[in-house]
């Protein structure tokens, strides 16, 4: 018996110290969910670019003194001090305010995209909607296609519509809910200069 507890601790221990030398990623979905993996090939496609890979520690390298004269340290000025005494302020996931307004720009971009998108398109629709009124006396295979014309140019512009009005619930909805839930300052979520 005392064998095979022998046995299994010493598999322990070298499994672990195989485990401390692997590589960890981790990335964060749209929906701030937080992933890790040790296989590269599990990260999906649309993540790998805002991946964080974590090396394993490495052995500490203690480099003997080159000289007996003291180090002559550079004069710190108040600014210095006060950025390393503000302590740099994350959401309970480690998030800080870079990630909350990159997020916060680019479902603001999506916003105008898809409403300078839906413009276009509905004004598209609008000016065929005329065309077709003044074609009264047109031939029927020139109103049939303006209508054909009409109708795409009307689902372009409902989809640009739910691609607008899903940007604005991320901007004025479910970010700020997201920020509070995680503990971000809400201030972060303000697009423009970093305070």
């Amino acid at each position: 018996m005392k064998r095979i507890s022998l046995i299994i601790i010493a598999g322990l221990l070298f499994f672990s110290t195989l485990a401390l030398g692997q590589e960890v990623y981790k990335w964060v979905d749209e929906k701030g969910t937080v992933h890790f993996t040790d296989d590269p090939g599990q990260i999906p496609e649309k993540y790998r670019d805002q991946v964080q890979k974590r090396e394993p520690p490495k052995e500490p390298v203690f480099a003997p003194p080159t000289s007996s004269r003291p180090v002559e340290t550079p004069k710190r000025t108040e600014s210095d001090k006060e950025a390393e005494s503000a302590p740099i302020r994350k959401d309970i996931l480690g998030r800080g305010e870079d990630w909350w307004r990159a997020t916060a720009k680019e479902w603001n971009e999506k916003y105008m995209t898809a409403q300078k998108n839906y413009e276009s398109a509905y004004g598209g629709w609008k000016s065929k909607e005329s065309e077709l009124e003044a074609s009264k006396f047109k031939p029927d295979s020139v109103k049939r296609k303006l209508k054909a014309e009409m109708k795409v140019l009307e689902e372009k512009a409902k989809d640009w519509e739910k691609k607008m009005e899903e940007a604005k619930n991320m901007l004025e909805k479910v970010l700020p809910k997201q920020a509070e839930d995680y503990g971000a300052n809400p201030d972060w979520l303000k697009i423009g200069e970093k305070k």
